[in-house]
C-alpha cells in the first residue's frame, strides 16, 4: 500500500471537514472538544453519550451539525412518564378502510438527541438502545429500517440524580464514546454573552450533504492502521482487564475491563479522528487523544476504588502512561 497516495486521496476526501468546523464556530462559541466528537460519531455511526450540566449548548450542538449537512433532527425530552410508543410510534386505526396504520415517532431521523435518558424507566431506555444497535424498530408486527446516517446523542445530567434511572453498564457499552463537558473559560462565555444580547442568533449554512457523510464513512474504512497501532489498541484494552500482566497495580480498582467493542471503537474512532486531520493512517497519538471517551464507560469500578475516589480517568492515565507507544 502506497500511503502517500492514500494520505494525498484522505486530504481531498476531508477537505469538507474544515469548511463544517469553522460553519459550526460560527453558530456555536467554543465547545471544539464537543464537535470534533459529535463529527466523528456522525462520520462512523457511533453513538455518543455526553454527561454535563444544563446550558452547555449541547441541543444547539447537535442542531448546528444537522443544519450544517441538511439532515433531520429530533430531540426528545425523557421524562418518567415516557413510554415506548412515544419513542418508536404506533398502530394507529383508520375509521375509513378500518385498517391499523404505522405512526412512526421521532427515532425515525437523522440525529436524534436523547435528553436526560436516565429520566426514563428501563423499557423506554431498552427500546432507544435496540434501535441503535439493531437500526431498526418492530411496530406492530412490521419491521421499519432507520435511514442512515443514524446519530443518538443521549445527555446526562450529573446533578439532581434522584428520580434518576441509571443506564445498566451492559447497555451503556453501546455507546461508542461518553463525553464530560465542562463550563466555558470567562473570555468564551464572555462572546456567548455578547451573542445572545443580538437581536438575530446565527443560524448555521448548509455546506454539505447526507451523501457526503455517506462517503466519508467509506474513505474512514480505508484509512490505514499499521499492526504496530492494532498491537498498541489490543494492550490498552487487555491492560484494562488484566493489569498486573503491564506491571499495573490497580487489578483491586478494576472490577471490568473494557469489552470487544472498546477494542472495535478505538479503532474506528482513531480513523476517524485521523480522518478529521486529513490523514491516510492512524498514529498512537491518535488512540490517545480519543481514549479517555472511549474507555471511560467500559471501566466499571470496585467498591474500594470508590472508597479511595479512584476515578476511570487516572485509571486510564496510568494505562496510557505504562503501555509502551509503538
Amino acid at each position: 500500500m502506497d500511503i502517500s497516495l492514500l494520505n494525498e486521496k484522505i486530504h481531498k476526501e476531508s477537505a469538507f471537514v474544515s469548511s463544517i468546523i469553522r460553519e459550526m464556530q460560527n453558530v456555536i462559541v467554543g465547545q471544539s472538544y464537543l464537535l470534533d466528537r459529535l463529527l466523528i460519531g456522525l462520520l462512523t455511526g457511533g453513538h455518543i453519550l455526553v454527561e454535563g450540566v444544563p446550558g452547555l449548548a449541547k441541543t444547539l450542538a447537535v442542531r448546528t451539525i444537522a443544519d450544517c449537512f441538511k439532515i433531520r433532527f429530533q430531540r426528545i425530552q425523557f421524562t418518567p412518564d415516557l413510554l415506548p410508543a412515544d419513542l418508536i410510534g404506533t398502530m394507529i386505526y383508520n375509521q375509513k378502510t378500518g385498517e391499523f396504520i404505522p405512526h412512526k415517532g421521532p427515532i425515525f431521523t437523522n440525529i436524534l438527541l436523547a435528553d436526560e435518558i436516565n429520566r426514563s424507566p428501563a423499557k423506554v431506555q431498552s427500546a432507544l438502545l435496540e434501535a441503535m444497535q439493531e437500526l431498526q424498530v418492530t411496530i406492530g408486527g412490521n419491521t421499519f429500517i432507520i435511514e442512515q446516517p443514524f446519530l443518538v446523542m443521549a445527555t446526562q445530567n450529573p446533578i439532581e440524580q434522584e428520580g434518576t434511572y441509571p443506564l445498566p453498564e451492559a447497555q451503556v457499552d453501546r455507546f461508542m464514546m461518553k463525553l464530560k463537558i465542562t463550563y466555558p473559560s470567562f473570555e468564551e462565555e464572555k462572546q456567548v454573552l455578547e451573542r445572545a444580547l443580538k437581536p438575530i442568533f446565527p443560524k448555521a449554512q448548509t455546506i454539505a450533504s447526507k451523501e457526503d457523510i455517506l462517503q466519508a464513512r467509506q474513505s474512514i474504512n480505508s484509512v490505514y492502521i499499521d499492526d504496530k497501532v492494532k498491537d498498541y489498541i489490543l494492550n490498552i484494552v487487555f491492560a484494562t482487564r488484566y493489569p498486573e500482566k503491564y506491571g499495573l497495580k490497580i487489578k483491586n480498582f478494576i472490577a471490568y475491563g473494557g469489552s470487544p467493542r472498546a477494542t472495535i471503537y478505538l479503532a474506528l474512532a482513531g480513523r476517524a479522528y485521523a480522518f478529521l486531520r486529513g490523514r491516510g493512517y492512524v498514529t498512537p497519538a491518535d488512540i490517545k487523544a480519543i481514549g479517555k471517551d472511549v474507555l471511560r464507560h467500559r471501566i466499571i469500578l470496585t467498591y474500594e476504588a470508590e472508597a479511595e475516589e479512584i476515578t476511570t480517568e487516572e485509571i486510564i492515565e496510568q494505562i496510557f502512561g505504562t503501555i509502551e507507544v509503538p
